[in-house]
């Protein structure tokens, strides 16, 4: 267990971000629709809208914080 502390202490926060957008495009897509094939389709749309959105985000905070 502690060498699992070790390896999450040298991960940048933002490296979670991908799991966790998998994770809940895929329980929500799963929610939505009960065909397989449809709810991988509609999962990968949603997680790159997801990580498209944040990224977004990130560009205007970034900008908006330039010469603070």
């Amino acid at each position: 267990m502690e060498s699992f502390g070790l390896l999450a202490a040298g991960t940048h926060a933002s490296w979670y971000l991908l799991p966790l957008a998998l994770t809940v495009s895929l329980v929500y897509s799963a929610t939505r629709f009960e065909y397989p094939p449809q709810i991988l389709r509609r999962s990968a749309r949603l997680f790159i809208t997801i990580l498209v959105s944040m990224a977004a985000l990130f560009a205007v905070l970034f900008l908006l914080s330039w010469n603070l």
